[in-house]
């Protein structure tokens, strides 16, 4: 009879587990993407009935949930990290609470689609500020399209030439809460990198102080009055708290730096070229108007995107050298 030696068992094993991991890897990739994309039809829905602050709250505290326990059992959180309180409190108020306030209060304002579109200019607003207060962040030609780029998009979509009009379907004010929300996202990454990284605190440990903080500041600035009309709606209710809170915010986060130990900071942050699809699709989905403007947005933003990232890399190469 054949017999099967140990080392012709551990063969297939060892041929399937990378598969596995490689599987895995990029079924977070594209869940990153699909939950990023998705948050905005369920700040939609939740504002029809609830404040922008009181669906920030309740976004942050569900979405502290979840990383609350990753942050326990992984052991990354301890009281020693304190000494860095400070640090933590400034991103928990302005790169936590009003980042969420902000994409909240202009989400209600704009159709969801297009808020989501908007709500990947990030990128953008981190490269300017990396650029601006950074020393060994350089622009080249390749950055310098990318951000081109993404403006036009950002016009594009904003469609500034119409606010003359009495029916005019883009609300600037929208558009700035938006942007504004991007702007203070890349402050708070190059924030991050000033002043915490030499102290080597893992990331997901600085996100889980960031949220607890915030959820403290967000507690005592937000009127509750009227908070249980998203009740009234099981369907903006369980998208606030199961799609945005639980999955949009807490696993979003979670699968981020996931992502990052298997993959790599620039790779882990392309979920954010999905994000805008998805949001035009849900938003499509949901009866909202998507045209050639949106499409061409999107466009636009995507290659803006990538030109950041393959300038970013190449001006890191000609550093390292």
């Amino acid at each position: 009879m054949h017999r099967l030696s140990d080392k012709g068992v551990e063969r297939p094993l060892n041929d399937i587990l990378p598969r596995l991991s490689v599987l895995r890897t990029y079924t977070a990739f594209i869940l990153l993407g699909v939950f990023w994309g998705s948050n905005f039809i369920y700040m939609k829905w939740a504002s029809e009935l609830i404040s922008a602050g009181q669906i920030s709250f309740l976004r942050v505290l569900f979405g502290f949930l979840p990383l609350a326990f990753f942050a326990w059992r992984k052991k990354i959180v301890s009281l020693r990290q304190m000494r860095h309180s400070h640090h933590f409190l400034l991103l928990a108020s302005v790169g936590t609470a009003f980042y969420y306030f902000a994409v909240a209060k202009g989400t209600a304002i704009l159709p969801s689609g297009i808020a989501g579109v908007l709500g990947a200019s990030p990128p953008l607003f981190t490269a300017i500020a990396a650029i601006l207060f950074l020393r060994n962040e350089r622009m080249n030609g390749l950055m310098m399209g990318g951000v081109a780029l993404g403006l036009a998009g950002i016009t594009l979509i904003s469609r500034p030439w119409t606010v003359a009009y009495s029916d005019a379907t883009i609300s600037l004010t929208g558009v700035a809460w938006i942007l504004g929300s991007s702007l203070v996202f890349g402050l708070s990454s190059v924030y991050i990198r000033l002043f915490l990284t030499r102290p080597n605190i893992g990331p997901l440990a600085i996100v889980t102080w960031q949220m607890g903080l915030a959820l403290i500041v967000q507690f005592c600035l937000t009127d509750f009055s009227g908070v249980s009309n998203i009740l009234s709606d099981w369907r903006a209710a369980i998208g606030l708290v199961v799609g945005l809170g639980l999955l949009g915010t807490g696993a979003a986060l979670y699968l981020y730096y996931l992502l990052l130990d298997e993959l790599s900071a620039v790779a882990a942050a392309g979920a954010i070229y999905i994000t805008p699809i998805v949001a035009l699709l849900v938003g499509w989905a949901a009866g909202e108007h998507v045209g050639m403007f949106e499409v061409a947005a999107v466009s636009l933003i995507f290659c803006s995107l990538a030109l950041l990232e393959v300038g970013r890399k190449r001006a890191l190469g000609v550093v390292t050298r």
